[in-house]
């Protein structure tokens, strides 16, 4: 049985860093992110404002963070720990930094770790339910981009966009839905299992980068939609044009404050102006996460707040 989100953080945290969390009675469902930085105070990240605490992280600390982490075996973990990042139990993702070890021009390995930031997955269950009336076109789903600045909710939106279509709703009846979860945040596996909910219909690719993903997906799994995180790079957009062309609905992120800016944008530019996406969703920027400024159609004409 999965344990509680408040069970699953404590048990990576160090004695000391944990009784300081629960001695302060934080409200665990509303912790975004727990940093560590060596010699630096403890910050915790809630609704939107950070709270620095008078302990200083020590080295000890860090390392006794990463054994439980890793459950005692970084060496287990070393493809993930290249991506500077680990997901633990219930979808939860560590990220680190500190001193690369590379080789060739890529990265082998992390010599020292000197940050940790401990970023909680939080499901947002019905958040996308005021979408479908709009990303819908007589009973067809439409390609849909969400825009959102970095932290704005634009993860959380996807995720509960496609639990909503694999498992259909009044909306829309459930479809095979493939994923492509580059930095394991859409579906956050731990061991292979996604912790998030992503629907009946759903097959995911965790780990995988997107362009080689949303490829092998159309060639071997035949879905009906596409959900990809953060596209950006050259091989994203082909992809995506290809899967577009086999008949695919694409579902997908980028960073931005908004429409003009897509449109700036060098690659992803090219997919506004040739108009292959139908829909792009606009979240709002600062304190306002999870909330949307507006839903464009291909033209960028604003259809709805």
């Amino acid at each position: 049985m999965r344990r509680e989100k408040k069970d699953q953080i404590l048990a990576v945290l160090p004695e000391k860093i944990r009784g300081i969390l629960l001695n302060h009675g934080l409200d665990f469902e509303k912790i975004q992110e727990i940093r560590f930085r060596e010699e630096q105070p403890l910050a915790v990240k809630k609704e939107g404002k950070e709270e620095l605490f008078t302990h200083r992280v020590t080295k000890e600390e860090l390392r006794e963070t990463m054994e439980y982490v890793s459950n005692y075996s970084l060496y287990a973990y070393e493809n993930e720990l290249r991506q500077g990042f680990l997901t633990i139990e219930g979808g939860h993702r560590v990220g680190i930094s500190g001193k690369i070890i590379s080789e060739k021009e890529q990265i082998r390995n992390f010599q020292y770790i000197t940050s940790i930031n401990i970023r909680i997955c939080h499901e947002i269950t019905g958040c996308a339910n005021k979408l479908f009336p709009v990303i819908l076109e007589k009973g067809r789903l439409c390609h849909t981009m969400i825009i959102s600045p970095p932290g704005g909710g634009k993860t959380t939106l996807l995720r509960d966009l496609v639990r909503q279509i694999s498992d259909g709703n009044r909306w829309v009846e459930g479809r095979n839905v493939g994923v492509v979860d580059e930095r394991s945040e859409i579906g956050g596996c731990y061991r292979g299992v996604p912790q998030n909910q992503l629907g009946m219909r759903t097959d995911i690719l965790d780990n995988c980068p997107k362009a080689e993903g949303m490829m092998m997906l159309v060639r071997s799994m035949a879905p009906e939609v596409i959900a990809a995180d953060e596209i950006g790079t050259a091989k994203d957009v082909e992809a995506i044009e290809y899967a577009m062309h086999c008949g695919a609905t694409m579902l997908t992120t980028v960073h931005g404050s908004g429409m003009d800016e897509i449109r700036e944008k060098p690659l992803v530019s090219n997919l506004v102006k040739e108009r292959c996406f139908a829909r792009y969703v606009v979240m709002k920027s600062g304190k306002h996460v999870g909330e949307i400024e507006g839903i464009y159609n291909e033209r960028g004409e604003k259809l709805c707040i």
